[in-house]
């Protein structure tokens, strides 16, 4: 990219972006509150990125962010939340908002900052080319696959029905409980995902646990927790009772903004981004049953019909997996519409399961090609679909 980036900094923390500001690749304009932004913002068109304070003087960063997102001229603009420690209500906040990214301040994340920014402007310009120009709808689904997926999913509704009364009365009498487990599930959208249960009631408590110990995806990883008892190398140079960074309390402990987030940095590139767990604990007879021929997933097709998913597409993630990958190229797979089943499942889960974690994201990115440019190829959903069929009984429960 040869084009001077224009930036535009909210805050009261220019010291930090000395290094930007020193880039010959950008141009930085710092502003202290957002009245003043949004002056800018209105005089200068050709503004490429923000970067805001969460703590402002008066309205924080998410009223200047709500703000930019009203204004049709400014949907291209990538936004990034900023603060000076880390804090999980705006995390929390920025993620359901959509914010394009939330950064600590401290300098080994504005390192990673620089070499985000161009990434964003490039990103939020083709969801935003996808969308039409309309707020908070990055995709826009072809009308033949929308009527495809409501004739299909309401065909199978209503000829599985009999079938589905005597799997609901099996889950019932094998174990206390719901019958169905409804989950938030990130596609295009957040939204309420429904299976019929497979494990026992409270396995979402143990999944922590087992993810650790028995994630496929895990195999060849390595893993890693932030060591909340290490001494911080920079603080040990200090005199007594000094730090170098604020100090962040997180549940009992005591630890530096540096140190706590080069660990995270550390923790978060060993971590795998997908869980599936291997022969799980927590499923039941009938569970295993339902998993193997995919029956439990059946209920997915109301999904379908309220608009959240498609019978073809990426499938959608859980919110802690959803996180992970909202980063870099990993974001690409979320250009396609969620779904039942998709270019993953049918290359490597009907052979097994056996599947590396690079080998799916290859092939949710492959199918989010598919997307480009508002395209879209009905005849290729058919054949992922003819294909799912051995695909769904398949050799492990998974």
């Amino acid at each position: 990219m040869n084009k001077l980036i224009k930036l535009l900094y909210v805050g009261n923390f220019p010291e930090y972006f000395t290094g930007i500001s020193e880039d010959e690749r950008f141009s930085l304009t710092v502003v202290e509150n957002n009245l003043k932004a949004i002056n800018h913002l209105q005089l200068f068109k050709q503004t490429d990125v923000v970067i805001c304070d969460y703590y402002l003087l008066g309205q924080n960063g998410m009223f200047l962010y709500e703000w930019i997102r009203s204004q049709p001229e400014n949907t291209t603009i990538p936004f990034i939340l900023i603060s000076n420690e880390f804090n999980s209500m705006v995390y929390k906040l920025a993620f359901k908002n959509r914010v394009d990214d939330y950064y600590v301040l401290t300098n080994s994340e504005l390192k990673n900052l620089v070499s985000r920014i161009e990434f964003l402007i490039e990103y939020r310009k083709r969801r935003t080319n996808i969308s039409l120009g309309k707020r908070n709808e990055v995709y826009k689904m072809p009308l033949s696959k929308r009527i495809f997926d409501i004739v299909v999913a309401s065909a199978i509704l209503l000829v599985a029905s009999p079938f589905l009364l005597i799997v609901i009365i099996a889950i019932r009498l094998e174990s206390k409980g719901k019958i169905y487990f409804i989950s938030k599930r990130v596609g295009r959208k957040v939204f309420d995902f429904y299976k019929l249960r497979s494990m026992r009631t409270g396995a979402e408590d143990e999944l922590k646990k087992l993810a650790k110990e028995k994630n496929q995806y895990n195999s060849s990883i390595q893993q890693v927790e932030i060591d909340f008892s290490a001494p911080c190398p920079r603080c040990s140079k200090l005199p007594d009772g000094q730090n170098c960074s604020v100090i962040l309390h997180i549940d009992s402990h005591q630890i530096c903004d540096y140190w706590y987030n080069l660990q995270k940095k550390d923790v978060a590139s060993k971590k795998s981004a997908f869980v599936k767990i291997v022969n799980d604990p927590r499923v039941t007879r009938v569970g295993k049953f339902i998993r193997k021929t995919s029956i439990d997933e059946l209920p997915q097709l109301i999904n379908v019909i309220k608009g959240d998913m498609s019978i073809v597409g990426n499938r959608p993630l859980p919110v802690y997996e959803a996180e992970i990958l909202t980063q870099d190229s990993l974001s690409k797979r979320f250009l396609a519409p969620a779904g039942i089943t998709g270019l993953w499942q049918v290359e490597l889960r009907g052979k097994g399961g056996n599947m590396s974690e690079e080998e799916r994201k290859r092939l949710d990115n492959e199918y989010a090609d598919h997307f480009k440019d508002g395209k879209y190829s009905f005849w290729y959903d058919i054949g992922l679909i003819l294909r799912t069929i051995p695909a769904m009984f398949q050799k492990s429960a998974v």
